[in-house]
């Protein structure tokens, strides 16, 4: 089992939900933490909570849509911690909109946050990881990466995206010694749903039953760790909304009925 006590481990998306539990929980592991969003204030407050179980938290604010400024971003902190040994790519936003009244512009402004921002990212911590032969990527993707889903048409499909990505990644490299973990959490207790995207292109602003009703996020945290410290590939996370993805592959009538009826 990984030990990740000082070991520099990056979460993006790190001021709420899953993110913020993850910092929590890898607090408690002894990490030196790096901690990623746009909201500085909020992160400096996670910090402080973070370090009453670890002697080293960097705050590294961004927005991880200005994609040309990553590069410059991993080189900064590699030269600020001595490296990064975990990348946590967990920022993302969902959505609440059907196909039909979805403008472009939202498909592509989820697919950017999504998909092609942990691409970059990725892309831009891995010559390094390559370098020293040592390191773990993880990405938190979604059930509704593993099936299609109503009133998500864009965010299944950039979940969908990272999965193939992801994936592929792992397969390429096979024969170094830097691991790749893909999560699927389902419906999990966080914001997520407050912040969706609308066709609007504003938030949605409620809160969903299934996501009132999901796992708790310090819980969902753990059991990311707990995958991230046994070398995992792929692990669900949720409580009986991930059997859809068994359904899906094994009783397809029966998922398209149950699919069918999902509202929000």
């Amino acid at each position: 089992m990984k030990n990740l006590k000082d070991k520099v481990v990056w979460i993006t998306g790190a001021s709420s939900g899953i993110g913020e539990a993850l910092a929590y929980a890898l607090a408690k592991q002894g990490a030196h933490l790096v901690l990623t969003a746009r909201n500085s204030e909020k992160l400096q407050q996670i910090k402080d909570t973070c370090l009453k179980n670890t002697k080293h938290v960097t705050v590294q604010a961004m927005d991880l849509l200005n994609i040309q400024d990553m590069n410059a971003a991993v080189l900064a902190l590699i030269a600020k911690t001595g490296g990064i040994d975990v990348l946590i790519n967990n920022a993302g936003r969902s959505q609440r909109s059907l196909a039909k009244d979805t403008p472009l512009a939202n498909d592509r402004s989820i697919m950017e946050l999504n998909f092609f921002s942990p691409v970059a990212l990725t892309k831009a911590v891995l010559p390094y990881m390559l370098n020293n032969n040592a390191g773990h990527i993880v990405v938190v993707s979604s059930i509704s990466g593993k099936f299609g889903f109503p009133w998500r048409t864009a965010y299944s499909a950039s979940k969908h995206a990272v999965q193939g990505f992801f994936e592929s990644l792992r397969a390429e490299l096979y024969d170094t010694n830097i691991k790749v973990t893909i999560v699927s959490p389902g419906r999990i207790k966080t914001d997520i749903s407050l912040h969706a995207l609308t066709e609007s292109g504003q938030a949605y602003n409620k809160m969903d039953d299934g996501q009132s009703n999901g796992m708790p996020a310090d819980k969902c945290a753990i059991k990311i760790v707990k995958a991230i410290k046994n070398d995992k590939k792929d692990v669900l996370i949720g409580n009986a909304e991930v059997l859809m993805v068994y359904i899906r592959k094994f009783f397809p009538a029966i998922y398209y009925k149950l699919v069918s009826k999902i509202k929000n």
